[in-house]
């Protein structure tokens, strides 16, 4: 009986803490931007630069280096990744975009490099890139048909979004964008609120001047229709992952994950992918699992794995882009995390 109520305490506990910690500061733009997207930027446009037909080089550039401007983690990538996605945009772009998006995120790299070292950093920076593209081009592949498919149903669908230049395009959603990573900063919080309230109030100032009639009531309703898809699926994998970990004692992993074998890094790799690490809280994990005998092979698996991967992460998803897709994602993911840790653990360990 108290196993059980260990297992609910944590769930509950992990739910509090995820509230009160990640919602307002990372999800709630995340979900503004995500709706703006809907409303603001044409299917054509979308089509063009991440759509099947687009030049590759360009749709995986951008999408595999987008994670360096976002601090974001699993679960706050998916507004986004739903956005661009439903927009339009091919499955290898918008699935090299859901990977890299919490994966390479500049402040996490450093932070890997300051506290674990540099070739550590570095090795995380390289092989995030590497795996977004590489996940995305196998992914486009495997779905080929039924992309091609989709995406003429989209471009079949009539659009009704008017054309905004790209100078105001650039500045609404740079605004958006610097709220978030404002309000996902270490700054002390009374100059995030008053920086956050100044760039809100310059929103403010843009929807007045330059939306149409309809257009702020097309961005609410795009909004609370992601918020709909996305909260519920996720608070339900944030609380199984609260009640795992509250009875899983990290002696046990680092016991399994002491040397650099292919078990080990998958293991690594699993766990990683399993379990939801916030924005930047995966490097002290990470270091305190070394410190009681993690081999550096397992760790980079599990850096690789774990911040772009967790269970409220696919359960989302899985009903955005169905559980096939999804599946093969987390497949991807995994074994990429575990020959890459298992070779950077044959270089350096």
């Amino acid at each position: 009986m108290q196993f059980f109520l260990t297992m609910l305490q944590g769930g509950v506990q992990e739910l509090l803490t995820y509230l009160s910690a990640h919602v307002i500061t990372c999800l709630v733009p995340a979900f503004f931007i995500a709706g703006a997207m809907a409303v603001l930027i044409t299917q054509g446009a979308v089509i063009k630069y991440f759509g099947v037909q687009a030049k590759r080089w360009l749709a995986y550039g951008v999408a595999s280096i987008s994670g360096m401007l976002l601090a974001v983690c699993s679960c706050t990538v998916l507004p986004l990744f739903a956005g661009i996605y439903s927009l339009g945009a091919g499955l290898g772009p918008a699935v090299a975009f859901l990977y890299s998006g919490p994966a390479i995120n500049i402040l996490a790299i450093a932070l890997t490099g300051a506290a674990i070292g540099w070739k550590m950093g570095i090795a995380r920076g390289v092989g995030a890139v590497l795996f977004s593209i590489l996940i995305g081009l196998i992914m486009a592949l495997l779905f080929r048909r039924d992309e091609e498919r989709r995406i003429a149903d989209i471009e079949a669908l009539p659009h009704e979004t008017s054309e905004k230049s790209s100078t105001f395009l650039v500045v609404f959603f740079g605004i958006m964008v610097t709220i978030l990573i404002i309000s996902t900063s270490k700054l002390t919080p009374w100059i995030k609120v008053a920086i956050d309230l100044a760039l809100i109030n310059s929103l403010a100032i843009m929807v007045h001047h330059y939306f149409e009639p309809g257009e702020f009531q097309s961005w609410m309703y795009e909004t609370w229709s992601l918020v709909k898809l996305v909260v519920p699926t996720l608070l339900v994998g944030v609380f199984l992952v609260g009640m795992v970990t509250a009875v899983l004692p990290p002696q046990w992993i680092s016991g399994y994950v002491g040397e650099n074998s292919i078990g080990a890094n998958f293991a690594a790799s699993l766990i990683g992918a399993l379990f939801y690490f916030s924005t930047l809280t995966e490097v002290p994990i990470v270091k305190g699992l070394m410190d009681l005998g993690m081999n550096q092979g397992p760790a980079l698996a599990l850096l690789l794995a774990g911040p772009a991967v967790s269970i409220p992460n696919l359960l989302v998803v899985n009903r955005i882009m169905g559980w096939q897709r999804t599946a093969a994602y987390f497949i991807l993911v995994v074994l990429m995390a575990t020959m890459t840790g298992w070779f950077y653990g044959l270089l350096f360990a």
